[in-house]
């Protein structure tokens, strides 16, 4: 394709790209690639690649790209009200529709929806509001928060802190001190490979104890977890593992916090992962699924049992001291009414749940037997494939081998996005929710080509 500009000179001269290895990027020998168009599950770059996305962007665009109804919706709003505030009691009606929709599929204890832009500032706000709820009840003590490690929750200051991967720590002065990590429910990487999903279970709830103990319950205010780790490994829990937890932070009366940015709005086949595993969250994070990724959106969903107690800090303390100047951003809100609307009608969750375990099953048959394939594992619309050295004695690769990354980029020399996860060497998948039996037997087909030429 002939190109009579400078865009590529522009990006590594200008443009600070997150999550990137700044100096091989600036010395050009970082590979770039500007993104066009997309339609489904496809993307094309301005050099005519074709790809298929197998990762929905950043585990995204639920809905597929190119979907018109959402433009179009984005459209109108901006053209009859691109903006208005949310302070003080104002809304627009595409705001308001929206949180009435979000509330009307959410666990029926949740109360009310506070909009943001993002996972990492929900998760900011999430933890503001559990620390004025202990205020309230008079526990100011009552503070720190538990996250796993291995979770990803952002990369703000306090969210940072509460992510769990070393990359997001490493020289930035984190985690803060009210913050703390407990085991991760990562049953293939246990240390103790005699133990079965029970055992493992029960030693994470041991963990969990005894890190309640060693801090103190009383300075415990919330648990923050994922369904689903998902940039940490994309690890779906085990079995039974949920319903633990949720009866040790009931006994020492801590809040659940729910990160369903990833999981929220149909990936594993229902409507939150909440319903997947039973859980019963004080809050939960929402925000790719929310809109698609077609507009930055996220929101906290707020309890009704926690919800009281804000109703009570406003009576006692006026105005609720907390707000962003883009919440319920209404270009925002026009895109999560039709995006809810899209997956409705074209029964997307039903899909994520149906192909996705079509989508698990192929890849299963196509690398299970490998020799240096460790796990296969998934959930819904999510899939993983870890990589070891020996499958026997599970011993991984040295991090140096960065086996994961030289599988994706194999994978995408056959035109499919696939995503090396950080700390392991982990192949994750997040397609579209819109993905098709024939397009998981291509990303398992190629998956395997792939591997096959990195690992023989």
């Amino acid at each position: 394709m002939l190109k009579n500009d400078m865009l590529e000179q522009w990006d590594r001269e200008n443009f600070f790209h997150p999550s990137t290895h700044l100096a091989e990027f600036a010395r050009g020998t970082l590979p770039q690639r500007v993104i066009k168009t997309g339609d489904g599950c496809h993307i094309e770059d301005r050099e005519g690649n074709r790809l298929l996305d197998a990762f929905a962007g950043l585990y995204c665009v639920n809905v597929g790209y190119g979907r018109k109804e959402i433009a179009e919706a984005i459209a109108e709003q901006a053209h009859e009200l691109a903006y208005y505030h949310s302070y003080v009691g104002h809304g627009t009606e595409v705001s308001i529709t929206l949180a009435k929709m979000i509330l009307d599929r959410a666990p029926e204890h949740m109360s009310k929806v506070y909009f943001g832009l993002s996972g990492s500032d929900a998760n900011e706000t999430n933890v503001k509001l559990i620390w004025y709820y202990n205020n309230i009840l008079g526990r100011p003590e009552k503070k720190k928060i538990i996250s796993r490690w291995r979770g990803y929750h952002g990369s703000g200051l306090v969210t940072g802190s509460l992510t769990g991967l070393e990359l997001f720590h490493k020289k930035f002065d984190l985690p803060l001190a009210q913050v703390v990590h407990t085991e991760a429910p990562y049953y293939f990487r246990r240390d103790d490979l005699g133990q079965s999903e029970a055992d493992f279970v029960a030693h994470c709830v041991a963990e969990l104890e005894a890190l309640i103990e060693r801090e103190g319950a009383e300075t415990i205010a919330a648990f923050i977890g994922e369904p689903v780790l998902g940039t940490g490994g994309i690890v779906p829990p085990p079995e039974g593992y949920w319903a633990a937890i949720q009866q040790v932070l009931d006994k020492h009366d801590i809040l659940l916090v729910a990160d369903e940015v990833v999981t929220g709005f149909g990936r594993l086949g229902t409507m939150f992962g909440s319903d997947h595993y039973g859980m019963k969250p004080d809050l939960i994070t929402i925000a790719k699924g929310l809109t698609s990724a077609y507009a930055p959106l996220s929101g906290s969903i707020v309890s009704d049992r926690m919800w009281q107690v804000l109703e009570q800090g406003t009576d006692e303390n006026g105005p609720i001291g907390h707000g962003w100047t883009y919440s319920a951003h209404p270009i925002g809100a026009a895109a999560g009414v039709a995006n809810l609307k899209l997956l409705d009608t074209m029964g997307l969750v039903m899909n994520a749940g149906e192909t996705g375990a079509y989508f698990n099953k192929v890849m299963g048959e196509a690398l299970g037997d490998h020799a240096h394939v460790g796990d296969i594992r998934g959930a819904g619309m999510l899939c993983a494939v870890e990589f070891v050295q020996d499958r026997e004695r599970r011993s991984f690769f040295d991090a140096g081998d960065k086996v994961g990354p030289r599988v994706a980029a194999a994978l995408l020399e056959q035109g499919v996005i696939g995503r090396a996860m950080p700390q392991g060497d982990i192949l994750g998948f997040a397609p579209p929710f819109c993905l098709t039996p024939a397009e998981a037997d291509e990303v398992a087909e190629k998956t395997a080509t792939a591997v096959a030429q990195v690992l023989g």
